[in-house]
């Protein structure tokens, strides 16, 4: 992976473990999204032709992203983050009173957030267990199972199949999951995959990926409905939604925000996701074992990009790692510091950064 890290001007300077927060930028977007705010600086962004190019370019984008997650471009739609995503769900669904949301204790504010938000507006329960307990807890009332694909405290993947298997609408927040881990939303067996384009894709923040399950979005309502979301944007007041999850999307991303997301997607694709994916999840798995040899204190994991280790005091240890150029974070009311893992990294850095914690 050699030619990937050429790829990230910050490695030059810094090991970068967080992309479970921000991925790092690809020099070649840096100089797609430049050439893009140039172009619209010195030709304007008003015509005709720009605007056409813009929704072909988010098109494009939605069928990549569909590609990658096994499903079909009707399926997907673009927002601004995984939070839009689940935000959209949980207001586009016909949810009552009295119905139950069913979540998880490792949740991230990007669900819980939105769960409360859609309790308080449609006087449903929102009930929370053991992230290993979910299918287990499904009841007749469960209305929706809202949960991560991939915890982001501990970096455990959710039993998708046997949470499929109990027939309760699924919808996944895939934050840590999209170009971290496969991603196969038929296997998956979920109804709904929110994803971010800002972390393990390297895309820009305030780029997002909403999946819906063909046969669910007849009947869901448009959360931002708006030009994208109708078919008829000429005559809105008489036009139905769009037919696919367009209807879901917040709107259109910026011209420059979509050629930056398309040409990291490029600098992914190039040595191949697969490889990227494994490339990733053994460093990470090779990082818990040199931890856990030094007597270092893990959370639980599954096969993930995530390793979470426990710290005396979280936020001096990420300080003192900054001091020796590593990037990791620390995960408020935890006792944990946890490190992103990317096909990025090195050998190395995992080293050094094993010697660093156990000092």
């Amino acid at each position: 992976m050699h030619d990937l890290r050429a790829e990230f001007p910050v490695l030059e300077r810094l090991a970068y473990l967080n992309a479970g927060t921000n991925g790092p930028v690809p020099r070649r977007a840096l100089a797609a999204a430049e050439a893009s705010l140039r172009r619209q600086s010195e030709e304007g962004r008003s015509s005709t032709e720009f605007f056409e190019e813009l929704i072909e370019r988010a098109d494009s984008l939605r069928a990549r992203i569909a590609g990658l997650i096994g499903a079909d471009p009707a399926e997907v739609a673009l927002n601004g983050s995984t939070t839009d995503g689940v935000n959209a769900v949980l207001h586009a669904v016909d949810l009552r009173a009295g119905d139950e949301l069913l979540t998880s204790d490792e949740e991230h504010p990007g669900v819980l957030a939105p769960l409360a938000a859609a309790r308080a507006a449609h006087d449903v329960r929102v009930r929370v267990v053991p992230f290993d307990e979910l299918a287990e807890a499904v009841g007749p009332e469960t209305r929706m199972v809202v949960c991560s694909h991939v915890s982001w405290v501990t970096g455990k993947l959710v039993d998708a199949a046997a949470l499929a298997a109990t027939g309760t609408p699924l919808l996944l927040d895939g934050a840590q999951g999209l170009g971290a881990v496969p991603v196969e939303v038929r296997e998956l067996g979920c109804d709904f995959y929110a994803a971010s384009g800002q972390k393990w894709l390297c895309g820009p923040n305030g780029l997002g990926y909403l999946y819906a399950r063909a046969e669910r979005i007849e009947g869901l309502r448009a959360p931002w409905s708006g030009y994208h979301a109708v078919e008829d944007p000429h005559h809105p007041l008489d036009s139905a939604l769009q037919p696919d999850a367009r209807r879901l999307a917040t709107g259109y991303p910026a011209h420059h925000h979509l050629e930056w997301a398309h040409v990291a997607l490029d600098v992914l694709e190039r040595p191949g996701i697969g490889a990227v994916h494994e490339r990733a999840i053994e460093l990470a798995a090779g990082l818990a074992s040199r931890l856990a040899d030094r007597g270092i204190v893990l959370s639980p994991r599954g096969r993930s990009t995530l390793v979470s280790f426990e710290a005396p005091d979280p936020p001096a240890l990420v300080e003192r790692l900054a001091a020796e150029r590593f990037v990791l974070r620390h995960l408020p009311e935890t006792t944990y510091v946890r490190a992103s893992v990317g096909a990025w990294n090195s050998e190395e850095e995992v080293e050094r950064l094993t010697a660093l914690v156990a000092a």
